[in-house]
């Protein structure tokens, strides 16, 4: 019985963590070793959806865009992936429409045009 109980103990948090986007999370570095630091929560006009704003930026990255929001209006499709929001490349200035999809501590962004022409870049969540 007591194993029964330690073994639901290690795995209640864990499944309360499955599908959980928010936290914060290290973009992919670029071709120059360049990576932010992205915060995930729930919108502040909206706690339906969720955003992301830059905290920190490393490896050389400007800390300009700290405090800018590089995700927004995404909305949750399934346990694991959010679609519907717009996500801004940094690098080139320009804003896609995104899915995000959630992969254990990983998560896949995705930006695209017209539907398209896409780009993904795998996030790591940060310890």
């Amino acid at each position: 019985m007591k194993n029964i109980i330690a073994a639901a103990l290690v795995i209640l948090p864990l499944a309360a963590q499955a599908g959980d986007v928010t936290g914060l999370w290290q973009t992919a570095p670029n071709e120059e070793g360049k990576y932010l630091q992205v915060q995930i929560a729930a919108c502040a006009d909206n706690s339906a959806q969720i955003c992301g704003v830059i905290t920190a930026g490393f490896g050389g990255a400007s800390q300009d865009n700290n405090g800018k929001p590089i995700i927004w209006g995404m909305q949750r499709k399934s346990e694991d992936f959010w679609n519907r929001g717009n996500v801004w490349a940094p690098d080139s200035d320009k804003t896609y429409r995104a899915n995000l999809t959630l992969e254990g501590d990983q998560l896949v962004v995705q930006g695209c045009v017209a539907g398209i022409f896409c780009r993904s870049s795998v996030w790591t969540r940060a310890q």
